[in-house]
């Protein structure tokens, strides 16, 4: 049990009873919006059509697959602030990128283009917290819920767990918050970083 949880298990729960429960509290959350730490630095996406393209090294066709999503991201996050919330994002980089990290950064670089705004952070940030093992996926509605999304070893999504307990979920929001604060906008990152760099192998 990693520390953050401070020994709660918390709630699993079945896929589908994790995304009928996000998606209805999602439209709900309150102060202080939406926050989401991701760790790990490899996931497959079974699904998606641009992942799919970058999986199996179509690079220049997972780019053309994201940008036709730019409508769909204008909507979505324009929704989300006509719901009078937020979303932010801290986004843990290790180096060298892994392939598939540096498709998602172009995903996430659109997002944030939109609103979804994320901020990357080295492992070093993350270093106190992991004596109990890797940061775990997790992300705050408000005060009143936290998910973690728990991943095969295959790095797609498996289950996931639910806390309710609004004294931790405040504790693990203010975690990601301060993460947050000290990392590097993500725009910023990406013009330094990731858009001098080549087409990656999808391996």
């Amino acid at each position: 049990m990693h520390d953050l949880f401070r020994g709660d298990p918390g709630e699993q729960l079945r896929l589908e009873d994790y995304w009928a429960d996000f998606e209805d509290r999602f439209w709900q959350t309150g102060d202080p919006g939406f926050w989401k730490l991701e760790r790990q630095q490899t996931f497959k996406e079974p699904g998606d059509e641009g992942w799919q393209a970058f999986a199996d090294g179509r690079w220049e066709d997972s780019l053309r697959i994201l940008d036709t999503r730019r409508p769909e991201f204008q909507s979505y996050y324009r929704r989300i602030a006509q719901n009078g919330f937020a979303t932010r994002r801290v986004r843990v980089v290790e180096q060298p990128l892994t392939p598939y990290l540096r498709w998602e950064l172009h995903v996430l670089r659109l997002r944030h283009e939109y609103g979804g705004m994320t901020h990357v952070v080295g492992a070093d940030a993350v270093a106190a917290a992991e004596s109990g093992g890797v940061a775990p996926e997790i992300y705050t509605l408000g005060t009143e819920v936290m998910y973690e999304a728990v991943y095969d070893a295959d790095g797609v999504l498996t289950p996931a767990r639910r806390w309710r307990d609004p004294d931790l979920v405040a504790s693990c929001q203010s975690f990601i918050e301060s993460l947050y604060q000290g990392g590097e906008p993500l725009d910023e990152f990406f013009a330094r970083v990731v858009a001098p760099m080549g087409p990656p192998r999808a391996g």
